[in-house]
């Protein structure tokens, strides 16, 4: 950064003037506090983050120093503000997925394709855009996420929200725009699932190294086997292809 751009001295003093009424308040609305959840006590925490946040970056800036105070991230939700008794509820989720093996989930979708008497044979499949219409077409959501593998994806992050409401929302209301306007405060519960999560449990996965490679190289080679591309050997007595039989 360049001498004229750095913060002058007076703008560092003032962050941390700031940063001292910020702790005043915090501690004041904490002595208050009429519960767990005051969203008295959450807007100072809020308001004492952000100006330590300021101050710590002005002071490295001015004087290429930093402050020993860890800002939390905003990895928790704010006080529940909904109704007690909820008549109604929203479940917000998101999977995320990488198409780790394109030739597996194309052979998946073909399968789909063969099974459909009535489809309208337009060999979809052969793309991975294609397949994974398809098979989102044919198997339940919950269903592709316990058999990922299967359609050769692999997980990523994944997140679902339960949400409280007043009363149910009428048909086709929010079908435009379905993840608008979710407010974090009326949200009774979330479950989070990510790689970040795990990273804990690295060191105590080598025990188990060779025996888990074995048992992912068996998996692989039967799902390999039963996803054989080649629909010849799933043939009927009539020499018709055997209609696929999915659980929804």
């Amino acid at each position: 950064m360049s001498d004229a751009a750095q913060p002058t001295a007076a703008e560092v003093r003032a962050a941390a003037e700031a940063v001292k009424t910020a702790l005043d308040r915090h501690l004041a609305a904490v002595e208050r506090r009429s519960g767990e959840e005051d969203p008295a006590v959450y807007d100072a925490f809020n308001e004492l983050a952000a100006a330590a946040e300021a101050y710590d970056e002005l002071l490295y800036d001015r004087y290429d120093e930093v402050t020993p105070f860890e800002i939390p991230g905003e990895d928790t939700l704010p006080p529940y503000t909904g109704p007690e008794e909820p008549s109604a509820l929203s479940v917000l989720i998101r999977r995320d997925y990488s198409v780790a093996e394109p030739q597996r989930l194309m052979a998946q979708a073909r399968r789909v394709e063969a099974a459909d008497e009535e489809g309208p044979g337009r060999e979809a499949s052969g793309t991975v855009h294609g397949a994974l219409g398809l098979l989102f077409g044919e198997f339940e959501p919950d269903e592709i996420a316990s058999r990922h593998k299967e359609f050769g994806l692999e997980e990523g992050d994944s997140t679902l929200w339960v949400t409280a409401a007043d009363e149910s929302a009428e048909p086709g209301e929010w079908l435009e725009a379905p993840f608008e306007q979710v407010d974090p405060q009326r949200v009774v519960c979330r479950f989070d699932v990510s790689a970040v999560f795990d990273e804990e449990f690295d060191d105590g996965d080598d025990e188990d190294g060779e025996d888990g490679e074995a048992d992912l190289a068996d998996l692989d080679e039967d799902l390999d086997t039963d996803l054989d591309p080649d629909l010849d050997t799933d043939l009927d007595e009539d020499g018709e292809p055997a209609r696929l039989e999915a659980d929804r």
